[in-house]
């Protein structure tokens, strides 16, 4: 039996026939007539190589182009804090670019209103509370509110089945013991930061304790934590020496609070725009400090060559903290919420080789809808029983033919508000019914005529209150059947 050529020498093969094809070019010889002659030797002997004696070997080279994949995940970053969406003070070129050099979504949510379930989520594919996250993992476990499951396979481990190197830089925020570390949820390569949030961004701590890993080894290191996270990024794919196709999740801290950006971001920002109050500046350069960043990134994959065929995908795991000066306009509420400040994120993808530049959609996503999507362009089977949908047709400007579906959201908090209790939303076509905490009674809005939800329209429309308030109960019962604490040991 014959063995399949290593992609290296299958690509210098494909080289050696593209240069015997340019040499027809410039003969200006047709191929049909040029096979006639001795000069059509080596294609013909290149080419019966590569389909009759090495049958694998064109596969194996093709695999090649399918595509990178790097999801940017922002956090808290408001609707409103990207300037693709608003007009406003701050300025995002950089990511702005991906929109315009991509596509431009206008109608994307984030899986919940807070960091731990969204990403459940997104790795999944699935309802956070299916996956044991219905709130937020944290660094004290009496103030943790989610386990995540650790049978169900994430969007690294299916890539990596299907042969792609897999790299997450960044927050985690998904467990901090075995068997929820990065390295054992599908990643062969981690350097970030496991735990929820950092007290500080030059230091990198949290309550005291340093949660840098590089794999499993605690690291320590200087600087501004976008800035650190952005060089490894960098370097996670500057330094690979294969040649499989790379998945890079990289997951910023920014801009969460504290709201931390350099001095001189800030006095930029001030200078531009005295007019803004010292929280909103704050906010302002932190986000632009952010933008920058990214906009490294995006060099490095053109100085690399990456550009063409990867894939990038900015998103946020929740809307904007209205305490901390961040901008969800012009949607209702903001963090924590299930107001649509919230929930909506900015959400941009561009892909050069499919994506024609400055395309937009409207299509109503979730964040998780990043699951099915990334595996359907890798080529890999979507598991079943998933919730999330591909988006992948659009990208590829084509119609999403695809069932309207509920779009549920969940969030378990503790302390005296909720007191470890859970309070839901659901969006049914033109229907949202939600709740902002577990004792308030459900409230009622038509997104289509009310888009910012100032008006509760539950007492005028009962039945539709019923019937939204049935299919909530539906979609938790489901969720209730996964345990969201760790097992006893």
């Amino acid at each position: 039996m014959f063995q399949p050529l290593s992609p290296r020498v299958a690509e210098a093969l494909l080289l050696s026939a593209a240069k015997q094809t340019a040499m027809l070019e410039d003969f200006s010889i047709s191929p049909v007539c040029f096979c006639m002659s001795h000069r059509c030797r080596p294609i013909v002997a290149i080419l019966t190589a590569l389909f009759c004696v090495f049958p694998c070997a064109l596969l194996t080279a093709a695999e090649t182009a399918r595509p990178n994949f790097l999801v940017i995940l922002a956090d808290d970053h408001g609707y409103g804090d990207v300037s693709a969406y608003q007009n406003t003070v701050v300025r995002t070129p950089n990511i702005d670019r991906i929109g315009s050099e991509g596509m431009l979504f206008t109608t994307m949510r984030a899986n919940c209103t807070v960091c731990s379930p969204s990403r459940a989520a997104m790795l999944t594919g699935r309802y956070a509370d299916r996956v044991g996250v219905p709130g937020v993992i944290r660094t004290q476990p009496e103030n943790t509110w989610g386990y995540f499951a650790p049978q169900v396979p994430t969007l690294a481990d299916e890539l990596k089945r299907a042969g792609y190197h897999t790299s997450l830089v960044g927050k985690w925020h998904l467990g901090l013991t075995t068997p929820n570390l990065p390295n054992e949820r599908g990643f062969d390569f981690f350097h970030g930061f496991l735990g929820d949030m950092m007290d500080d961004y030059y230091t990198h701590q949290r309550h005291g304790n340093n949660y840098l890993r590089k794999n499993q080894e605690v690291v320590e290191t200087k600087g501004h934590a976008t800035q650190i996270f952005t060089d490894w990024a960098i370097d996670s794919f500057r330094q690979r020496k294969d040649t499989a196709p790379f998945f890079l999740y990289l997951a910023y801290n920014a801009p969460h609070f504290p709201i931390q950006p350099p001095e001189e971001w800030l006095q930029k920002v001030k200078q531009r725009a005295p007019q803004l109050s010292e929280a909103r500046a704050r906010n302002v350069a932190f986000v632009e400090h952010l933008d920058h960043h990214i906009g490294r990134l995006l060099d490095a994959l053109d100085a690399a060559g990456l550009a063409k065929n990867t894939v990038v995908i900015f998103g946020a795991d929740n809307g904007g903290s209205l305490a901390h000066a961040q901008n969800n306009d012009p949607w209702r509420g903001g963090k924590q919420d299930h107001y649509d400040g919230g929930l909506r994120i900015p959400f941009l993808v561009r892909w050069p080789a499919q994506i024609k530049p400055g395309a937009r959609s409207d299509y109503p996503g979730l964040l998780f809808d990043i699951f099915p999507t990334c595996l359907e362009l890798a080529g890999a089977k979507v598991p079943a029983g998933i919730d999330a949908v591909s988006l992948a047709p659009l990208l590829r400007g084509q119609p999403l033919h695809t069932p309207e579906r509920e779009l549920y959201f969940v969030r378990r908090e503790g302390g005296k508000p909720y007191l470890g209790n859970a309070y839901h939303a659901l969006i049914r076509g033109d229907w949202k019914i939600l709740r902002n905490h577990p004792a308030q009674p459900y409230e009622l809005y038509n997104v289509k005529n009310d888009p910012a939800e100032k008006n509760d329209v539950s007492s005028t429309n009962p039945a539709i209150l019923e019937e939204l308030t049935n299919a909530l109960n539906r979609q938790i019962k489901r969720g209730e059947e996964t345990p969201w604490r760790a097992p006893a040991k």
